[in-house]
C-alpha cells in the first residue's frame, strides 16, 4: 500500500505560480513512477505530468508544456508540481498517483494504483 497526501493548492490569480506536494508513505517510493492529474468542475479527470521512477525522465501534457515542472525527491518520499504562468482554465483539484506497472502508457490513469486526495487549485482572472 502507498499512501498519497497532497498539499500546496490554493488560491492564485492569474499569471501566478503554485508548487504542489504529495508525500508517500508505505511501500518503497522510488519503485512507482509518479503522475499528477486535474479534474476541473463538470469534466473529466485530465493527465498533467509524469516522471519516472529515478525523476530523469517526465512526460506533460501539450498545454502543460513550458508551463508546469514535475519532479521528485526520493529521499523525501515526494513528489512536485510547480506551476508557473496559471490560467483561469488551470482551475481543477489537482492528484498525485502513483503507478507500479511496466510498459503501459503513463497519461492513462487506468494505469495508476494509488491516489490522493486532491489538492484544489483555484485561479482567479
Amino acid at each position: 500500500q502507498v499512501q498519497l497526501v497532497e498539499s500546496g493548492g490554493g488560491l492564485v490569480q492569474a499569471g501566478g505560480s503554485l508548487r504542489l506536494s504529495c508525500a508517500a508513505s508505505g511501500r518503497t517510493f522510488s519503485s512507482y513512477r509518479m503522475g499528477w492529474f486535474r479534474q476541473g468542475p463538470g469534466k473529466e479527470r485530465e493527465f498533467v505530468a509524469a516522471v519516472s521512477w529515478s525523476g530523469g525522465s517526465t512526460t506533460y501534457e501539450n498545454s502543460m508544456k513550458g508551463r508546469f515542472t514535475i519532479s521528485r525527491d526520493n529521499a523525501k518520499n515526494t513528489v512536485y508540481l510547480q506551476m508557473n504562468s496559471l490560467k483561469p482554465d488551470d482551475t481543477a483539484v489537482y492528484y498525485c498517483a502513483a503507478s507500479g506497472r511496466l510498459q503501459v502508457p503513463i497519461t492513462s490513469t487506468e494505469n495508476y494504483d494509488y491516489w490522493g486526495q486532491g489538492t484544489q487549485v483555484t485561479v482567479s482572472s
